[in-house]
């Protein structure tokens, strides 16, 4: 309560010492992360996509997440998807009032043609957010929310026109992720709690919470990223040298993998056409890009599997 008194050296050291209790959430949260994703990964090998739905921070945090995917995993954007309540404007200029519209990410789920390999990730820090619970259990076919799941029905003319439920329809998986202890809500698969407690300054989720959301948004997409085969060891190995600094980390990738130096490693990704992966296995079985691109398409691009070919 004496915040506004505390020095800077005590405001760091408070600040500081709330911050450890995220770790402490994220390590209770780790059997419903873990029951989670063990559902979500045949679906994600499937070829389900993984979409975040948020608003203000929590928003900010799931469209940053999907950002990152492509660069790192290279994975296609519409492969990890980000909706924040307002839309990308909302990503620098507040437009919390959006969130308060449980229909308000409908129109961008329908367009989407969501099947039952989707994953879907509403982040409420509250856990009460109505843009976040309204798409969550628009996609278990609730009677208000119009038909969102490919199969269905045709759609309604309104998101808020009535339109009969459809209990034999298979619905994507979806999660909550909340740093507020709440019943699960409807529509909701998987509840994952992060209970940071109270922030230091009160209300303002983007501090405890928010860090608690990105460490767990971590683990969700990297997860998935490692077990469908985009990781090799602990190497970016689906990385792809668009840029100088990519090149030179995928070049330092190559040099691990085979023993090159660097100067080979540069002249063997070029004519791997920049991938990794392809010059990785180019290099071990002495072999040119053509046959080696066959080889990674024939294990669906898992290296492991590719390199334990003879």
């Amino acid at each position: 309560m004496n915040l506004h008194e505390l020095s800077v050296a005590d405001c760091v050291a408070l600040i500081n010492r709330e911050d450890r209790a995220v770790l402490d959430a994220l390590d209770a949260a780790r059997p419903a992360i873990t029951a989670f994703l063990e559902q979500a990964e045949p679906r994600w090998l499937a070829g389900g996509r993984l979409i975040y739905l948020g608003a203000g921070t929590s928003g900010r945090l799931g469209v940053l997440d999907a950002s990152e995917c492509p660069p790192t995993f290279q994975t296609p954007p519409e492969r990890v998807i980000g909706f924040i309540a307002g839309g990308d404007t909302a990503l620098r200029k507040s437009s919390e009032g959006k969130e308060d519209d449980p229909a308000g990410a409908h129109a961008e789920l329908r367009a989407l043609n969501l099947t039952p390999d989707d994953i879907l990730v509403g982040i409420a820090a509250g856990g009460t957010t109505p843009y976040v619970l309204g798409a969550l259990e628009g996609c278990h076919h609730s009677p208000r929310s119009g038909a969102l799941v490919k199969g269905e029905t045709a759609l309604t003319s309104h998101p808020d026109t009535p339109s009969p439920p459809h209990p034999d329809t298979p619905a994507p998986l979806t999660a909550l992720i909340t740093c507020s202890p709440i019943p699960r809500p409807l529509g909701v698969d998987h509840l994952i709690v992060l209970e940071t407690g109270p922030e230091v300054v009160t209300g303002s989720t983007r501090m405890k919470a928010g860090t608690a959301t990105k460490l767990a948004l971590n683990t969700i997409s990297t997860t998935l990223m490692i077990r469908s085969g985009r990781v090799y060891e602990n190497l970016m190995v689906d990385l792809r040298a668009s840029n100088a600094k990519l090149r030179d980390r995928a070049a330092r990738v190559i040099s691990t993998l085979t023993g090159l130096p660097r100067d080979q490693a540069f002249a063997l990704l070029d004519r791997a056409g920049g991938s990794v992966k392809t010059a990785a296995v180019m290099h071990a079985a002495r072999t040119d890009r053509a046959d080696a691109e066959r080889r990674l398409a024939d294990v669906r691009g898992r290296l492991a599997d590719a390199l334990s070919v003879p």
